[in-house]
């Protein structure tokens, strides 16, 4: 059987429904989920006014997003933007340390001398940040960090599969640069994950990438005690 027995005529609307998944689930990316005071529910007839179009791709967009655990839609109630339970946060935080350990490991092997070198400017070009208390930049320039260890790796597949995790992360790291003083110990983090790479010890650097993310294991596991409790008032609320 071909391939081209499995196709069909792609809707005109196509490019709009695509469209208005990434508009959706850009938002919902921006968002600090995890704040107290987070408007998580999702209108479609207040989307559809500020977009300019019609319910139907908003309604299809908002599907796809509860696929992908982006948003929850409950009976009666509506649709909202999932916050993700203690537990998952703590397994998705398990799961980004095993795929950047290994991450590290590749690139303490292969990465080119020019390649460590960009990354070590981008670590210390990004720490002032932190030493500002410039937090929410620090933050993306965080996420940033550790998403180049994963291309250094030099392995496509893991780096896609991380990639996915790391969209439903990107509240979590967010929330938590700011609190207990994290960012200013990301950094000494960071230098020295990059001088581990650089004298190429595979060992080292991928060890001090899970001791790296498991601290935010940790400290997510001992000071958010209240996201279950948020969750059960969205959805009474709601």
């Amino acid at each position: 059987m071909s391939i081209t027995s499995k196709l069909t005529p792609i809707a005109v609307n196509f490019t709009l429904k695509d469209h208005t998944y990434d508009v959706l689930r850009d938002a919902i990316l921006d968002m600090n989920i995890y704040d107290d005071g987070a408007d998580l529910r999702l209108d479609e007839r207040t989307i559809a006014g500020q977009l300019g179009i019609s319910r139907t791709p908003i309604r299809e967009a908002l599907a796809r997003l509860a696929q992908e655990g982006f948003v929850e839609i409950l009976p009666r109630k509506g649709v909202f933007v999932k916050r993700k339970s203690m537990n998952e946060v703590l397994e998705m935080i398990v799961t980004w340390a095993a795929l950047e350990s290994m991450a590290a490991r590749l690139a303490a092997e292969q990465a080119s001398v020019v390649e460590l070198g960009s990354l070590r400017k981008f670590a210390m070009k990004h720490s002032t940040h932190a030493a500002r208390a410039d937090i929410e930049e620090y933050s993306e320039a965080n996420i940033v960090f550790h998403q180049r260890i994963l291309e250094l790796s030099g392995c496509a597949l893991l780096k896609s599969t991380a990639d996915g995790l790391f969209q439903h992360m990107h509240a979590v790291r967010r929330r938590a640069m700011g609190e207990s003083d994290r960012a200013t110990r990301s950094v000494v983090d960071h230098m020295e994950i990059v001088e581990a790479l650089e004298a190429r010890d595979a060992d080292v650097a991928s060890r001090l990438v899970r001791e790296h993310t498991m601290k935010l294991h940790d400290h997510v596991r001992a000071t958010w005690v209240r996201i279950e409790s948020l969750n059960r008032k969205r959805i009474v609320a709601g």
